[in-house]
């Protein structure tokens, strides 16, 4: 009898594929399939977040996502007078070794992670989709049909759904996806823009809607981003009908050419009801859609499956118990919701016909902006929600603070800064990282034999001295998505035993 599965991953967008980088650095059994034939070959997300190049840096991925991508820094606003240069993360991000919003195409982020996978001899089962999934007893039936129309039923203990809005799996599994659909129709088109200053994010902000460019690349030098007409019919999209909005919304009137691809679409702002339901788990937009407003869906869905993956990883090979599953939703789910919280508030903002907003929106904001980010601390907390560096666990089950917390640096549940730069590096591996801080002849080694004993092969430890995220002597656990489980003061390392303990419990480590 075949054995099952650990971890059938269901979709091989950018959340899937990051699942799988994560799943394979474990050694997981698990196969991961996708009901299309080809991966992803237009720029539906557009932006990588800083927080995201963190977390992909560990499969050694992020420096050609960077070598692809455009680290833009300029928001130019265009204004019926002058053009407004506003800065794009300039501060509030030095403790990361990425800076900077990256543009680049979905299709080039999904070429990268597919490349990292190959590498891994890791096989992406294209053209094969899950037809049914049933429970039964500790595994989950799923039943998969090939585009050939030829079928095979799998056993796995666990099943993610990565597989996106019409997610088959959510389905399958009875969760329900709340939430509402905009009124207002979208085009995209990737195409040329000449009048366009390079490497610069252009917004135009009218009465009727906001007509933006992004700087890609690649496959085209810009993203162009709309509102249709208001009262116009819909039409097919056409270049011709592009540039008729472009000259409608723009004050210097772009001259639009060659594009390689078009769409229009409608945006939805909703939620699963559940991010799990048994051995069913979802991640990405499966759990969660809203507008592109911030470029957060993608690297939200990334981050969804860097949080999950290496749960099921340590749960399949019995290094930890099913309660550590049950925080997956508990730090993700809110996460969710103020994602969508956030990109509602921006997108009525941007699109409302409301005469107040747009009086906002075309008269106050354009004044206001400038002046109000001139001021650091509010700049800088705008960056930080946006770079999604400013994300943390606290209330987590998974999250213990210690009976002393530190005086300064970071808390239980936040993410590990880079402060000394390169520590994030060095504790990229697989598993926990131990960080004790303060003069290194205090941490002996017969000190921390206690909290290595039987867990050696999935936790490091790393004698920081004076160079450190804390003042004087402290410590922390990170955990192996980049999150601080517990941090303490002090060299009494009973407190952190007790959590190793619970979480990755001493000889049951493979």
């Amino acid at each position: 009898m075949t054995a099952p599965l650990d971890v059938l991953v269901v979709g091989a967008g950018p959340t899937g594929l990051a699942l799988a980088a994560q799943l394979r650095s474990y050694g997981t059994a698990f196969r991961i399939l996708d009901r299309s034939l080809d991966r992803a070959r237009e720029s539906r997300a557009l932006a990588i977040q800083p927080r995201t190049l963190e977390a992909l840096a560990g499969f050694g991925v992020t420096g050609e996502l960077v070598a692809r991508g455009n680290p833009a820094m300029q928001l130019r606003m265009h204004l019926p007078r002058r053009v407004v240069q506003l800065p794009l993360f300039d501060i509030g991000l030095d403790d990361t070794a990425y800076p900077f919003l990256l543009f680049l195409s979905q299709a080039e982020t999904e070429s990268v992670l597919a490349g990292h996978l190959a590498r891994q001899r890791v096989v992406i089962e294209r053209g094969t989709e899950l037809v049914r999934l049933e429970r039964k007893g500790l595994v989950v039936t799923c039943r998969l049909r090939r585009g050939d129309g030829t079928e095979e039923t799998v056993d796995a203990r666990y099943v993610v759904g990565c597989d996106g809005a019409h997610s088959t799996v959510r389905s399958q599994a009875d969760i329900g996806f709340e939430g509402y659909a905009y009124p207002q129709t979208f085009l995209l088109a990737d195409l040329e823009a000449d009048g366009l200053e390079p490497g610069a994010v252009h917004m135009y902000m009218t009465g009727s809607g906001v007509l933006l460019f992004f700087p890609l690349g690649s496959p085209a030098t810009w993203r162009m981003l709309t509102m249709g007409l208001p009262g116009a019919p819909e039409r097919e999209v056409t270049l011709p009908l592009l540039q008729e909005i472009t000259d409608r919304y723009s004050t210097d009137r772009p001259v639009l050419r060659d594009p390689v691809w078009m769409t229009d679409f409608r945006l939805h702002n909703r939620g699963a009801a559940h991010y799990r339901s048994g051995p069913c788990f979802l991640a990405g937009d499966a759990a969660h859609i809203h507008s592109p407003a911030g470029a957060q869906g993608m690297n939200t869905g990334i981050q969804d499956a860097l949080n999950l993956g290496w749960k099921l990883a340590l749960v399949c090979r019995g290094a930890a118990s099913e309660e550590l599953l049950e925080t997956y939703e508990a730090e993700r789910a809110p996460v969710g919701r103020s994602v969508r919280r956030f990109t509602n508030r921006a997108f009525v903002l941007g699109t409302s016909r409301d005469p107040l907003i747009r009086f906002a929106r075309t008269r106050l904001a354009p004044r206001l902006a400038p002046t109000a980010l001139r001021a650091k601390g509010t700049r800088g907390r705008v960056f930080r929600t946006v770079s999604e560096l400013g994300i943390h666990y606290r209330p987590s089950p998974a999250t213990t603070a210690g009976s002393r917390a530190p005086v300064r640096g970071p808390r239980a549940g936040d993410r590990l800064p880079d402060m000394p730069r390169g520590l994030q590096a060095r504790t990229a591996g697989t598993g926990y990282h131990v960080l004790l801080a303060g003069p290194t002849r205090i941490w002996s080694d017969e000190r921390i034999a206690a909290v290595l004993n039987g867990r050696t092969d999935l936790l490091a430890v790393h004698r920081l001295g004076e160079e450190s995220p804390w003042p004087g002597v402290a410590q922390g656990l990170v955990r192996p998505d980049g999150y601080l489980g517990y941090v303490a003061r002090g060299a009494d390392l009973t407190g952190l035993r007790a959590y190793l303990d619970h979480w990755l419990p001493a000889g049951a480590c493979p």
